[in-house]
């Protein structure tokens, strides 16, 4: 793990006089400026020095009061998203030695979990003198730990610390009011929190089940300037009439593939905005930015070796090494995350056409027809660059011949009714498909749906 030099978060706030900066809820505010001396945990920060701590609220506010005050204190920060299984709880707890839960609301039992300390904190800061039990003495490297997000199975445990989580966040000179579909929880919501914290700025809060209108109604409201999210969430905003609610100056997309139809109506919906899609992962941190408004990436990023981010290909799946990285997996069982040489093996596939790479989908996502690999990602931007077509989800269905078929969930651009307009546009999706795909590739079937399933992380999904 990279040697964490920089002070803990609650030391690097922004005491100065620029314009006060705030983290917003869907009910109530947190101003930066009381967290340098005010506290949410009551007195009982001191309580979880050297401990490992699990913070598990149920209200992203609250847990970024908690992660901006438990820095520098706790040994290890175990970050609990809302949605994680209670099966899954316990084994958590166990690997990561967990001794000290956080939360605002009532758990389960700590005891249960063998968790000796439970600390409550809350969104309501009190301003107080320093602890100076806690803020008096010296400060530790905390490790940060997140949990993936697959969609089976129970979730890795990553180990990172403020040093690589933050490596890529350059300083700027504007104040911009950030806001984000992600949860903060998880690594794509945790990046736009700490640029808001080291950035000057101020962040908006998304909130679990929040219709999407009301959501950009409050975006509108506080004025945000720099919006985060996958390409689903946008997909999500840009099929309502909503969508034009905001203004913003700045777009970002991570998290799935950004496909050239997705920029393109981005670009045309929000003609004043900077549109720019990052790659990163929990486990690789952010290997690179591209804002030249095409999908994919410059060729030229890769074995460039310039000492921020190393990138090669090795049997078509993308590899990063940088300080940006994790460390480790957690787990006397948990398998090696780095190679010989450093570099995560992200399981991203990507095929380089002329001076530009682009993504064709996941390693452990292809579909086997009758022998050929067919990514369902590489099918979707085809599909999705018909001009009739707000988005898509390509899945398999057993066959008796070739094992497996291709078949597409689409989610056309007008509502059209069932008729000669509906068949039509399934005729000249296919004719999309045949022109850019292989024939094995081109679906077999098409279904008009209205909405296609994300998961809490703002994917697709992929996994009945």
């Amino acid at each position: 793990m990279p040697q964490n030099d920089a002070p803990p978060l609650r030391r690097r706030l922004d005491g100065g006089v620029g314009p006060p900066r705030y983290f917003r809820g869907a009910c109530e505010s947190v101003a930066l400026a009381d967290l340098i001396d005010g506290s949410g945990f009551g007195g009982r920060l001191g309580a979880l020095r050297e401990r490992s701590v699990l913070v598990a609220t149920g209200d992203q506010l609250t847990a970024a009061v908690a992660m901006i005050e438990l820095d520098g204190i706790a040994r290890r920060l175990v970050i609990c998203p809302p949605d994680v299984p209670q099966d899954h709880l316990r084994a958590i707890v166990a690997t990561a030695e967990v001794d000290a839960i956080v939360s605002d609301r009532d758990t389960p039992d700590p005891g249960a979990f063998g968790i000796p300390l439970h600390v409550g904190c809350s969104a309501t800061i009190e301003r107080q003198a320093a602890q100076h039990d806690v803020q008096g003495s010296a400060s530790r490297r905390t490790e940060w730990v997140l949990l993936t997000s697959g969609t089976t199975g129970a979730p890795k445990l990553v180990s990172h610390d403020v040093a690589s989580l933050t490596a890529p966040i350059k300083a700027g000179t504007a104040a911009p009011v950030w806001g984000t579909f992600y949860d903060i929880r998880r690594y794509g919501g945790l990046q736009i929190f700490l640029r808001a914290v080291l950035g000057g700025g101020s962040l908006v809060l998304s909130s679990a089940g929040e219709p999407v209108a009301d959501h950009l109604a409050r975006l509108a409201t506080q004025g945000v300037t720099h919006l985060s999210g996958t390409p689903s969430h946008w997909w999500r905003v840009l099929m309502g009439p909503a969508a034009r609610t905001i203004a913003p100056r700045y777009v970002r997309l991570s998290g799935e593939i950004a496909g050239q139809a997705m920029l393109d109506n981005l670009r045309s919906v929000y003609p004043q905005a900077g549109i720019g899609h990052a790659y990163a992962s929990t486990e690789a941190g952010v290997g690179f930015e591209v804002d030249d408004g095409l999908e994919g990436f410059p060729a030229h990023l890769v074995d460039a070796g310039n000492g921020d981010v190393d990138i090669k290909i090795a049997d078509g799946s993308l590899r990063l090494r940088s300080a940006r990285t994790a460390s480790a997996y957690i787990g006397a069982d948990a398998p090696a995350l780095l190679d010989a040489e450093g570099f995560v093996d992200t399981g991203d596939m990507v095929e380089r056409h002329g001076d530009r790479y682009y993504f064709i989908g996941r390693k452990g996502g292809i579909i086997n027809v009758g022998g050929m690999k067919v990514h369902p990602e590489e099918v979707e931007a085809a599909i999705n660059r018909h001009a009739g077509v707000l988005g898509s989800l390509v899945k398999s269905r057993r066959s008796p011949i070739t094992g497996a078929i291709v078949i597409a969930d689409v989610v056309p651009r007008a509502n059209l009714p069932a008729g000669p307009a509906l068949a039509a546009l399934e005729r000249e999706i296919i004719d999309v498909c045949r022109r850019d795909l292989a024939p094995y590739k081109v679906p077999a079937a098409i279904r008009f749906v209205s909405a296609l399933p994300l998961s809490a992380t703002g994917k697709l999904v992929r996994h009945a």
